[in-house]
């Protein structure tokens, strides 16, 4: 997904600054997008300059005038057309499940710290998703019910992370990795 569609989902919802598009990134959208502020700014001159959103400068006292931006219908219409293309589910590519799979070069410790590690974080982030979800929970809005599947999605994922790095930890903890080690192979436990 080109980080443009993301904006424009975002500037869907009224009119904003690219400062209030970062916030919304970091307070909500970023839950399924990540972008730096710097790209979020560069991209929106660019939705600027295709036509794809207007801009006003607001002037402030005592601050840099802002500049605000509102779709145009352009800009909707590239939303449209955007949701008609067929969206593959995305690969999954983490590091510490390479580690994993090469598990007897590495230092086990260190596998079972990330683990607790890798807890907490998936324990943090679905806590934010449940907080989203409760302000939502009355609502029956279309954009609201989307917001509700998105996070529902977002809850599983990380709750799901949560399971299989306990039980991860329970295989891999130092009593577990001593009866493995101690297994015979089974070509010397017929030599016996």
């Amino acid at each position: 997904m080109a980080l443009k569609y993301a904006i424009l989902v975002s500037l869907s919802e009224g009119p904003k600054s690219g400062y209030d598009v970062a916030k919304q990134f970091d307070e909500s959208i970023g839950f399924f997008w990540r972008a730096r502020h710097s790209q979020i700014y560069r991209e929106m001159g660019k939705l600027r300059d295709n036509g794809l959103a207007s801009a006003e400068e607001v002037p402030q006292l005592g601050k840099p005038n802002r500049i605000v931006f509102t779709i145009s219908d352009a800009g909707r219409q590239a939303l449209r057309q955007w949701s008609l293309e067929p969206s593959e589910p995305p690969e999954l590519k983490d590091h510490f499940l390479v580690q994993l799979y090469g598990i007897e070069t590495i230092d086990i410790e260190g596998v079972r710290q990330n683990l607790l590690r890798r807890i907490e974080r998936h324990q943090d982030r679905h806590a934010e998703y449940v907080m989203k979800h409760k302000l939502l929970e009355n609502s029956q809005s279309l954009s609201d019910v989307g917001k509700q599947l998105a996070l529902e999605v977002g809850m599983r994922w990380e709750w799901e992370w949560v399971d299989w790095c306990t039980q991860a930890l329970e295989r891999l903890s130092p009593e577990a990795v001593a009866k493995m080690t101690n297994i015979v192979p089974f070509e010397q436990a017929g030599d016996r």
